[in-house]
């Protein structure tokens, strides 16, 4: 194993519980490159099957809806 990796792994334990979900999301998006697929989770499965019932039954966020949310995170 690289040793610099090495080292970022023995720290991770002390990393907030966000920032250890988000590298592992960067570590599968670097599996799925080397290995060409993606399991999805069940969480992950029901989460995308309710997101495509809310489009179907017209639940959609408008423009300025989309807008306003993006602006409360991304400030220029």
């Amino acid at each position: 194993m690289n040793p610099q990796l090495k080292e970022i792994l023995e720290r991770l334990a002390n990393w907030p519980k966000e920032d250890q979900e988000e590298l592992a999301l960067f570590a599968l998006e670097i599996e799925v490159r080397r290995h060409g697929s993606y399991q999805a989770s069940a969480d992950e499965l029901y989460a995308l099957d309710m997101a495509l019932e809310a489009v179907a039954n017209g639940q959609i966020a408008t423009d300025e809806e989309v807008t306003k949310l993006v602006s409360k995170f991304f400030k220029p």
